[in-house]
């Protein structure tokens, strides 16, 4: 698939988010200022709440997660991948969600939408009909949906770079950034992200991926290190400016 196509892919999945955003800002819920350290605070106690009173829906690393329409999922833990499927059988990844991040088929137009565990995952679903009724749930949802678009923007800004190479290092530096533990190396990235993902998420063959990391590996700045890759925190730090 074109990188034009997956760019396009990838707006369709944004405007879908902003969309989303847009009716919970208007929705008279949600409050019209920023959220304070109390409401962040509230949104992890009204999770905790429903953590005890419901049985999390456990997936093991390589499950699909079914999606229903008027449901969205809350990932609680670990990280899962979020991608669809071409015509011609081709996946193209449209982005990864951790511990807080919600999820589901009330947050795209993107069709056809799967996701799918890339470590063990502990999932809380939630009704639309439930998150409409909670002030505090729909705020915090909200919070977590904003740095979803964030991903979302900075994955997109990578089809802008013309080298391949920076493609992959700016890719592997922000998913380090957003999901990384940091270790004596450096930060470990807690998934393994096969070469043909990589590829698929850079626009670029599997190959090309191989050879790449190697030459980062050779750079100093990339190791690997029982297949999970760690990435050099002064390379985060150059590449994001986030860290």
């Amino acid at each position: 698939m074109s990188s034009h196509g997956k760019t396009a892919i990838a707006c369709r999945g944004l405007l879908a988010a902003i969309k989303v955003i847009s009716v919970l800002a208007k929705s008279s819920l949600l409050p019209s200022r920023p959220l304070s350290p109390l409401t962040a605070r509230s949104f992890v106690a009204v999770l905790e709440q429903l953590y005890q009173e419901r049985t999390l829906a456990p997936y093991r690393a390589g499950q699909a997660i079914p999606l229903r329409l008027e449901e969205v999922l809350v990932i609680c833990r670990g990280v899962v991948q979020l991608f669809t499927i071409q015509q011609d059988g081709s996946e193209t990844l449209l982005g990864l969600a951790g511990p807080s991040m919600p999820v589901g088929l009330p947050l795209t137009i993107v069709h056809p939408y799967w996701v799918t565990a890339l470590t063990d995952v502990d999932v809380l679903p939630l009704p639309m009909v439930e998150v409409e009724q909670s002030p505090v749930l729909m705020a915090g949802l909200c919070r977590h949906l904003m740095l979803r678009l964030q991903q979302t923007e900075a994955w997109l800004a990578l089809s802008g770079k013309r080298l391949v190479a920076d493609r992959l290092r700016q890719l592997l530096c922000l998913i380090a950034e957003e999901f990384g533990q940091v270790e004596r190396e450096g930060v470990r990235i807690p998934v393994r992200l096969t070469h043909h993902q990589l590829a698929n998420a850079t626009g670029t063959t599997r190959v090309t991926v191989t050879r790449l990391l190697k030459d980062f590996k050779a750079e100093g700045w990339l190791h690997i290190h029982q297949r999970y890759l760690i990435v050099a925190l002064d390379e985060i730090k150059t590449t994001t400016g986030l860290f």
